[in-house]
This record gives C-alpha cells, structure tokens and sequence, in this order.
C-alpha cells in the first residue's frame, strides 16, 4: 500500500513516540502531504493523535470556507492515526462508517485535529475526531468505525 505506515510499531519497546511521530509523517500518503497534515502529538495513554493542518484557498469554496470533503479527511486521517499509534502492527485503517459534524465554517487556514480511539477489538475500533481552527474554535466533530489491519506475523 502506497504510504502506508506498515509494521512501524513492531518493537514497540524499542520505538519512542517520536520514533513513531516521524515514521508516520516520513511514510504519509499523498492526500496528507497535499493537506500540510503531519501527525504532531501522540499519546498512549489517552490513545489519541494530534495533528497540525494548513488548508490553502484551492481547498475552498465561497470564498475562503474549506469543502466539506477536507473537513472531513482531516479528521478521518487523524482518527486513524490514533490507530497506527496505539494498535501494534496496524499496516491500514479502513473506515467502514464516517459521521461528520460541521459546527462552524472551517476557514482556510491553520487547524489541529484531535483523532481519539473509544473502543477497540482485534479487528474494529469506534473512533472520535475534533478540529479546531487556529482560534482553539471546535468547527467539526467526527465518529468513525474502523477495520483495523494487522500485519501478518509468523
């Protein structure tokens, strides 16, 4: 799979978050680069991911309002890092349900969207997302259900 963060947390005694951070920015799929997305912050404990995003005007409409589509990439990406982070040997994350809230308009510019795991199995996790623009305004939530793919171990 082209980016993925395949088998980057297979010792993961031996791998710190920020050996995880730059295994997840260096291996990023195309879409996050073309958003500005790297993964900032992970934390184990709470089993979030943080991430930064700059959205430029190409990404909007009506003027300087980001499309709703990115609004919600932005938050599914950082939802499945949390997966990537927290779930060992996790190599793809396939959204089988996606609900977006649009609380205020996103305008181009600065965000950090918060990625959040709820509950998870051997193959799904329930999954919740916030964005926030560079204010610290809440301007969208999500919930996703996820197929988590594991890496085959022998």
């Amino acid at each position: 799979m082209v980016g993925s963060p395949a088998n980057l947390l297979n010792d993961r005694e031996n791998v710190s978050i920020r050996d995880t951070i730059d295994r997840l920015n260096k291996h990023q799929p195309p879409c996050l680069t073309a958003l500005n997305g790297p993964t900032e912050e992970i934390n184990l404990e709470d089993k979030t991911a943080l991430m930064s995003y700059t959205i430029p005007l190409d990404f909007c409409h009506s003027g300087n309002v980001v499309q709703g589509g990115f609004v919600a990439s932005m938050l599914d990406a950082a939802m499945s890092h949390a997966v990537f982070a927290n779930i060992e040997n996790t190599t793809a994350v396939l959204t089988l349900e996606l609900k977006v809230s649009y609380l205020a308009a996103s305008l181009a510019g600065p965000f950090t969207a918060e990625g959040k795991i709820i509950r998870a199995g051997r193959s799904i996790a329930f999954l919740d997302g916030k964005l926030f623009n560079e204010q610290g305004e809440l301007t969208a939530t999500a919930s996703s259900t996820g197929k988590i793919i594991l890496a085959k171990t022998i």
